[in-house]
């Protein structure tokens, strides 16, 4: 399950969640520290665990 990292406009808080795609479509985050729902999505980088050695 992906994980999307957001930041609040309000308070300037960054935070993390992990949720699906489709329920990032669908549900409204809001902010941890203040309640807030005017935050936006940070883009950052990720990586990915496999099982194969490379």
């Amino acid at each position: 399950m992906p994980l999307y990292e957001f930041q609040c406009q309000k308070c300037n808080e960054t935070f993390t969640k992990k949720m699906s795609i489709s329920e990032m479509e669908k549900t409204k985050v809001r902010c941890p520290k203040c309640k807030s729902q005017k935050v936006k999505k940070v883009i950052s980088g990720f990586y990915s665990i496999t099982s194969k050695k490379s």
